[in-house]
């Protein structure tokens, strides 16, 4: 609302108040006071304070109709302010002059005028008034108002030197009221502008405040000394995925799916130690996040005390530490591999080859030829043990280009189908778009990871199962290689310790093929996300940027040498 509706709105109720004002002074003063003083007997055909009386009902049912108009056409509104001044002279000179009971109301339109006009309608009013007020007296003495014989009250008059003594105290007292009266009405006015604007500023303060609340990135709730809860805000709403209407004045605990313990340290008001309260929650959805929990006394003197709760959704930045945590345990790994598998290698290939020669030259029965077979053949899974070391601990230098992810994704798909891995019972989904999803990589190694995620997957589906393939490119600037299966799946517990070397739970391979795919797709700058259900399979996602993050740091070392 502007400022000028809100003149008009205060306008318009001040007039209400001086219509209705007037109706009621004017039937209980006319109605009562002035028909006790009229005369009995009176020569026009009807008594003339009747017809007073009725002149100004009419007057203020056409203040009502043309109050709208008033708001515009502010002279109406003087308009009003001068015929009260004279319905008022009109009472006096009927009822005795200067001698009348009721000289005093010239008072109220003069105090009317300074609070719904301003200052200067006031004192103009009350000059208009002393005016009258003195034609009244004028009229009552002087013989040439003979006229008006019929309308004044047969009572002894005061002598002429009383007469100016009250003519001069009326136009005193007039003057007085306007000037009083518009002073007191300004400073009310002042008061009123000035609690308009104190007003304000709070509503502005109150929203600043809200939007504040409602910026915020974090959950924020309050409650109240029973865990109810009193406020929700939207990022509440949001991490929740519950909202406001249906949550307030319910229990904190019930809302956040808090435990008994977790429960009593919020309604205490504190967190059971230093750090944030940290919960798994899940949302109507059904999807588990987990919400970092921060708790402090609410103080407001107003209220039995309550407690301030912020909580915000930190599923990604644990999934990150946890990531963060593999990758170095993963460094960690690969130096000891570098250096153990040197040392192994050599002396391996030695052995390896004795026995061939052994073989050859001597003359061996039955099960020494087997004892020479299982030898040569662990020699060879060794062999290839400590060759997955070393492709994990020193990956080759990598020769990316251009590729088209779906093209890499249906070659590697037909080496698949006819893998010793791939069974009749086994079902393989091939889903990419028609047009190219192109980014920069070495070809080898992005099959490489498609290959050991693919067969990882078909060795969950020992009874067979189908096995899908798909790419997509996203809208972030990123590729997504998709690989899911209908096998065995991984427990909740297990899912973080996939990619660390020797963790296999297949029983299978060499137990490096899902640490190679991390190391991979990180030395890439890209993610893998699992997500798996015991009994009903798993999803591996690997999100890849279009540009490697290993070419883009090498381009800006060039750019600024």
């Amino acid at each position: 609302m502007n400022g000028k509706e809100s003149s008009a709105i205060r306008l318009r109720r001040r007039l209400l108040w001086l219509i209705s004002s007037r109706a009621a002074i004017v039937t209980l003063l006319l109605g009562g006071g002035a028909l006790a003083q009229i005369r009995t007997t009176t020569p026009w055909p009807g008594d003339p304070f009747y017809f007073l009386i009725g002149l100004t009902y009419a007057l203020t049912a056409v203040y009502a109709v043309t109050l709208t108009l008033a708001e515009d056409r502010r002279w109406l509104v003087d308009l009003q302010f001068g015929l009260d001044a004279c319905l008022i002279s009109a009472l006096v000179l009927m009822t005795g002059g200067v001698t009348s009971v009721f000289v005093s109301l010239y008072a109220l339109p003069i105090v009317a005028a300074n609070a719904v006009q301003d200052r200067q309608a006031g004192l103009l009013v009350g000059l208009l008034s002393s005016v009258l007020y003195v034609g009244v007296i004028l009229a009552q003495y002087s013989t040439a108002f003979g006229l008006l014989d019929p309308w004044m009250p047969e009572a002894a008059i005061p002598p002429t030197s009383v007469a100016l003594y009250m003519m001069g105290l009326g136009i005193v007292g007039f003057v007085a009221v306007a000037g009083l009266s518009g002073y007191l009405a300004e400073r009310v006015k002042r008061a009123d502008a000035s609690l308009e604007r104190a007003s304000s500023q709070i509503k502005d303060l109150q929203a600043f405040n809200q939007h504040v609340i409602e910026s915020l990135t974090s959950g924020l709730a309050t409650t109240d000394a029973q865990g109810r809860i009193l406020t929700f805000n939207s990022s509440a709403e949001r991490i929740t995925g519950r909202a406001a209407q249906e949550v307030i004045g319910c229990d904190v605990s019930d809302v956040l799916s808090l435990g008994q313990e977790a429960a009593a340290s919020i309604r205490s008001g504190q967190s059971p130690s230093n750090d944030a309260l940290e919960v798994t929650y899940t949302q109507p959805s059904g999807q588990e996040i987990e919400l970092a929990i921060s708790v402090a006394p609410l103080i407001d003197p107003g209220r039995d005390g309550g407690v301030l709760i912020m909580f915000s959704d930190v599923t990604n930045a644990r999934q990150l530490e946890r990531e963060a945590r593999r990758r170095q345990g993963l460094a960690a790994v690969g130096e000891m591999a570098a250096g153990i598998a040197h040392e192994i290698r050599n002396p391996l290939t030695s052995m390896s080859g004795s026995i061939q020669i052994l073989r050859q030259d001597l003359p061996l029965n039955d099960e020494q030829t087997r004892l020479m077979d299982i030898v040569l053949s662990e020699s060879e899974r060794l062999n290839e043990t400590i060759s997955a070391f070393l492709s994990y601990a020193r990956p080759r230098p990598s020769e990316t280009r251009q590729l088209d992810l779906g093209r890499v994704i249906k070659d590697t798909a037909l080496l698949i189908r006819h893998g010793s891995d791939f069974d009749a019972q086994h079902r393989l989904e091939v889903a990419v778009p028609s047009e190219p999803v192109p980014f920069e990589a070495d070809e080898s190694q992005i099959r490489q990871v498609v290959w050991n995620l693919s067969l990882n997957a078909l060795q969950a589906m020992p009874a067979g199962g189908c096995l899908r393939l798909s790419a997509s490119a996203e809208t972030d600037g990123e590729v997504l290689l998709s690989v899911s299966d209908e096998g065995t799946g991984v427990p909740a517990d297990q899912v973080d310790e996939v990619f660390q070397p020797f963790r296999g739970t297949l029983g299978k391979g060499t137990g490096l093929g899902l640490a190679i795919v991390h190391r991979i797709v990180t030395d890439y700058g890209g993610v893998v996300r699992i997500d798996s259900k015991t009994g009903r399979g798993t999803i591996v996602n690997v999100h890849l940027p279009i540009r490697p993050r290993h070419v883009m740091l090498d381009e800006y070392h060039e750019s600024t040498n």
